[in-house]
C-alpha cells in the first residue's frame, strides 16, 4: 500500500513541512511519485521515517543522518560502522539520561526545602539574600 504525504505524516506524527524538508534533503532515499507527481510512500518508507525521527530526537545532526543514510545504502558491508555511529548515539543519551536524572534530584530537593519552609519545619536560608544573623 502506498501512502500520500498527508498519511504518511499522521502515521509517522511528523508535519507536513518536516517531511518535505527531509525529502528535499535526499533523507528518504528513492521516493516515489504517483501518476499526479506527488510523494507516496510504502511501509519501508514510513519505518525509516521512524527511524530518521528517532534519530532526530536522539541528537543527530543533518549532517550525521546523511552520513548514517549513505552508510545503510552501502548494504551489509557498512553494518559495524553503523554500529559504531549508533553506540556513540546511545552513550550520549545515557549521560543525558544521568544528567537529566541528577537534575529532576535537584528540583525535587528544592521542592521538598520549599515545603519543609512553608509547613514551619524548617526556617528559611539564602544563597542570595545574606543577613545578620548568618
Amino acid at each position: 500500500m502506498l501512502y500520500s504525504m498527508k498519511q504518511t505524516c499522521q502515521k509517522v506524527g511528523m508535519t507536513y513541512e518536516a517531511l518535505k524538508f527531509y525529502c528535499n534533503q535526499g533523507l528518504v532515499p528513492n521516493v516515489k511519485r504517483d501518476k499526479n507527481n506527488y510523494r507516496v510512500f510504502d511501509e519501508h518508507d514510513i519505518e525509516w521515517i521512524k527511524g530518521l525521527i528517532c534519530l532526530k530526537r536522539c541528537g543527530m545532526s543533518l549532517a550525521d543522518m546523511k552520513h548514517y543514510l549513505a552508510l545503510c545504502l552501502k548494504g551489509k558491508s557498512s553494518i559495524p560502522q553503523r554500529k559504531e555511529i549508533l553506540t556513540k548515539q546511545r552513550d550520549f543519551l545515557v549521560k543525558k539520561m544521568e544528567n537529566l536524572q541528577e537534575d529532576i534530584a535537584y528540583i525535587d530537593g528544592k521542592q521538598n526545602y520549599y515545603d519543609d519552609v512553608l509547613s514551619g519545619k524548617i526556617q528559611y536560608t539564602s544563597n542570595l539574600i545574606h543577613t545578620d544573623e548568618e
